[in-house]
């Protein structure tokens, strides 16, 4: 009787796949790091020779240290007076503010339709959501605020040309107790 044919059990060429994979890997990693290295300027292999004024010898130990400087805290800060706030930053104490009002809606949607025209005209407006009691709630839709006279008649200006009535609206801040 005849001999059966062998076959191999296992996969052919099995390890050759694997073998060709680690060594793309190995070869990839490899050619990363170079691009790294030559994109950047960098040679690690070169050596810098150490120049001997360069190296400056280590003092004595006999030698004092060098003493910390010593900071008082009230001397640091500013001012004489202890206690006292410092001025707040932006506008003086009592100084009003103005605002252009471009419209007050009962409706929060009619204000985000108004403040995103304005947006497209290139100017910023924010929405003030006030409870008026009986009267209801209102959405105010404000350009501002303004400190000089020409930037709110610039902006008034602009407004009017693009039919957006607006009124001009004085604020006046109040001072706020610190605790």
């Amino acid at each position: 009787m005849a001999k059966p044919a062998t076959r191999n059990s296992g996969r052919s060429g099995g390890r050759s796949v694997f073998t060709g994979v680690l060594i793309g890997l190995t070869f990839g990693a490899v050619l990363a790091v170079g691009v790294a290295l030559w994109v950047t300027g960098s040679n690690p292999f070169k050596s810098s020779p150490l120049e001997p004024a360069a190296v400056e010898p280590k003092p004595a130990a006999s030698a004092a240290p060098d003493t910390a400087p010593s900071f008082d805290f009230y001397k640091v800060l500013p001012g004489d007076a202890p206690g006292a706030m410092p001025p707040m930053p932006g506008t003086a104490p009592g100084t009003p503010l103005y605002y252009l009002q471009a419209g007050a809606f009962q409706n929060p949607s009619d204000a985000d339709n108004l403040k995103a025209q304005l947006a497209l005209l290139g100017v910023e407006a924010s929405i003030q959501t006030r409870d008026l009691g009986d009267k209801g709630v209102f959405h105010r839709v404000r350009v501002g605020p303004f400190h000089a006279m020409d930037e709110i008649n610039r902006t008034r200006t602009l407004l009017t040309q693009n039919n957006i009535p607006a009124t001009l609206v004085k604020e006046v801040p109040t001072q706020q107790e610190t605790p």
